[in-house]
């Protein structure tokens, strides 16, 4: 979220980094659940600039007011009567998507983890056409946006899987979600799937933290709050949508990457949801209403650090409802896209253009070699299925090549995008 500027406070910004403060670990047992959340406190640390550059004020800086994130890992919350209706109603609209979606669970898998990504994306301004997107999906050339958007796409599915086979989500799995999303970053490649070793900070000032909207905590303390985030993340005591929402908050808080926090903590929302079974076998693409309204989600958020949690955490539930509600919709369209091919191609029964329309919901987009793959038929039998289903207007050939074609389902990634503006019209209606 807000993918931060960065820059290195001064070793003497270590020094008492984990002295009490007010917000450690409770001895002699849980509390009883309150209706209240600690807000942050700051240290003045201090700064300097890694590289010098900026105006005069930047320059001449010299000390910031860094966050301390509460420790979490014992907190016990109990939301309003409200939330935690609006908490268990997106809870169930969740658990009928995915014991719904029957023969279409690989297809409606496939269709809503995609247009998690694709929104995650556009939340950080990383934005590409559905043909741009579909040429990165086919290892055609594709632009960097484009590319981005499928490592997006591949962390989310990695960091979910693990939760869901391990129940319990490690540190090991979202480094490697990270490693997976930035790893091909021309300017942050290097230190992908690394907690950061320097200072950043979010909006203000390109050279320095000065007019930051938030200012992570130094990273010395990142570690601990890590280590107290997932021991939260993993209690079995907390609501699912609870949880997500504080797990979500929290590590937008302690920012603990030089880059790509936003998307690793919206993944982070199905990963909560699926170690507690919520999910068995799809993501919910709560990022396409997040989207809806991107200066309300992250002014929720900015507002946890104020101890202020019940209004993100009903976003979230609200999200979730919609997001699932909205996903039932295109699971009973991808039944209908299946009837309206077979009016507009009527290929023999075991032919290799039959065999194509059985796998096309599950590979929206399909190269030549994937086809030929996926198939089993003859080579030529395949380039000609192609053909046919092209010609049909099943399919539309996106890369322009003569050798290795890139072929994109034009109904299936139409739904994509019509699943994000239905899901944003919902959300931009009035409570």
């Amino acid at each position: 979220m807000n993918d931060p500027k960065r820059g290195e406070t001064t070793a003497a910004s270590t020094a008492g980094s984990y002295a009490p403060r007010g917000n450690s670990r409770p001895r002699g047992g849980p509390p009883l659940p309150n209706s209240t959340w600690p807000a942050h406190t700051a240290e003045t640390v201090p700064w300097r600039q890694k590289v010098r550059g900026g105006s005069r004020d930047d320059r001449m800086l010299t000390q910031i007011e860094a966050s301390i994130p509460p420790l979490i890992a014992h907190l016990h919350y109990m939301p309003d009567a409200e939330v935690l209706s609006a908490c268990r109603a997106a809870e169930l609209a969740i658990v009928r998507l995915d014991s719904d979606a029957g023969t279409e669970y690989a297809p409606l898998a496939a269709l809503l983890t995609r247009t998690e990504a694709v929104s995650s994306s556009k939340i950080e301004r990383v934005s590409a056409s559905l043909d741009d997107y579909a040429r990165a999906v086919g290892g055609s050339r594709a632009n960097a946006a484009a590319s981005s958007m499928i490592a997006a796409g591949a962390a989310l599915h990695d960091l979910v899987t693990a939760s869901g086979t391990r129940g319990h989500i490690e540190l090991g799995d979202i480094l490697q979600a990270h490693y997976l999303l930035m790893r091909n970053d021309p300017v942050d490649g290097e230190t992908a799937g690394q907690l950061r070793t320097v200072q950043n900070w979010i909006l203000g000032s390109d050279h320095s933290p000065r007019g930051a909207v938030h200012i992570p905590p130094v990273p010395e303390r990142v570690p601990e709050l890590m280590e107290d985030l997932l021991d939260y993340a993993n209690r079995d005591d907390v609501a699912p949508i609870l949880q997500a929402a504080v797990v979500h908050a929290q590590f937008e808080t302690i920012h603990p990457f030089p880059d790509g926090n936003g998307r690793i903590g919206r993944a982070l929302i199905n990963a909560v949801l699926r170690r507690h079974g919520v999910t068995t076998r799809i993501v919910v693409p709560i990022a396409s209403a997040m989207a809806a309204d991107r200066d309300r989600y992250f002014r929720l958020v900015n507002d946890y650090r104020t101890g202020k949690l019940n209004p993100f955490i009903r976003l979230l539930a609200r999200a979730a409802a919609v997001s699932a509600e909205e996903s039932r919709v295109s699971s009973d369209r991808l039944r209908e896209i299946r009837d309206e091919w077979a009016s507009l191609s009527r290929p023999r029964a075991g032919s290799a253009a039959a065999k194509l329309l059985e796998v096309l919901p599950a590979n929206p987009v399909i190269t030549s070699n994937l086809a030929d793959m996926l198939v089993g038929s003859p080579r030529s039998s395949v380039f000609t299925a192609l053909e046919r289903l092209e010609s049909d207007g099943v399919i539309h050939e996106v890369s322009g090549r003569k050798q290795g074609r890139v072929y994109v389902a034009s109904a299936l990634m139409d739904e994509l995008d019509d699943l994000e503006r239905r899901i944003g019209a919902r959300m931009m209606e009035s409570d």
